[in-house]
């Protein structure tokens, strides 16, 4: 199993800070927020790790984490030129992995306190071609990606609905996921949206489509820290963690 976690982006939800910084640089508690996701991985045996970055920081990443052995990790880094959304961000690590290896996948500005060594080991249990997301119980599901379950079998999603008016669950799906090297072919076959991005939502509906897509719930802390609010929030809770 091999990590990816993406980190590029804009994050014009948090200018002016993030016109002379990358989000994922910010801090949060006593680290900068791309930290907590390499700590996450490591603690789950994930140590051959890729981060999908911006051209804004890249320096200031290197000089951070640099090959990783200071954190118990391997480093690779990529360049994402442009904001072309997360499956186009994703697909920019294919070349990272051997056929039919496993990989999970974080958005770098998801902070939470879960071990996902027992996903993992769920995850390798699948069959091949098969995926898995990780879904939190939220107040407002309508700010997110929903999971619709299946009628006939509770345990997978039948499909995801993007921040729907009225939401089918409480659940929202986060941004981690698993998946094998079959994820790459289908985001070939992901048409762009209409804000001209591939969406992570519509690969993972592939998935569901045809009976693919299994889940876990996050059962602690959870966070993407992508607004001043949920920033300071997460900055708080995470305070007393040490990496």
């Amino acid at each position: 199993m091999k990590g990816v976690i993406l980190a590029g982006g804009k994050g014009t939800r948090l200018l002016p800070l993030t016109s002379i910084v990358n989000k994922h640089l910010l801090p949060v508690g006593k680290y900068p927020m791309i930290m907590y996701g390499i700590e996450r991985l490591r603690q789950a045996g994930v140590t051959e790790i890729m981060l999908i970055i911006g051209k804004q920081s890249a320096g200031l990443y290197t000089d951070l984490l640099g090959s990783g052995s200071r954190y118990g990790v391997e480093l690779t880094y990529r360049i994402q030129e442009e904001a072309g959304g997360i499956a186009e961000a994703l697909m920019l690590a294919k070349n990272f992995f051997k056929p039919r290896e496993q990989l999970v996948v974080l958005l770098g500005d998801n902070l939470f306190t879960d071990d996902l060594l027992p996903v993992i080991q769920r995850f390798q249990k699948q069959p091949a071609g098969s995926a898995r997301v990780l879904l939190k119980e939220v107040e407002d599901a309508r700010r997110y990606g929903v999971p619709v379950f299946r009628s006939d079998n509770p345990h997978k999603i039948e499909r995801i609905e993007e921040k729907p008016r009225h939401p089918q669950s409480s659940y929202c799906v986060t941004g981690i996921y698993l998946y094998d090297t079959s994820v790459f072919q289908l985001i070939q076959q992901v048409k762009p949206s209409a804000r001209g991005e591939l969406e992570i939502t519509d690969v993972n509906n592939r998935y569901a489509a045809d009976n693919r897509l299994e889940y876990d719930v996050l059962q602690g802390y959870w966070s993407d820290a992508g607004t001043f609010e949920s920033l300071s929030e997460a900055g708080g809770h995470m305070v007393n963690r040490q990496i």
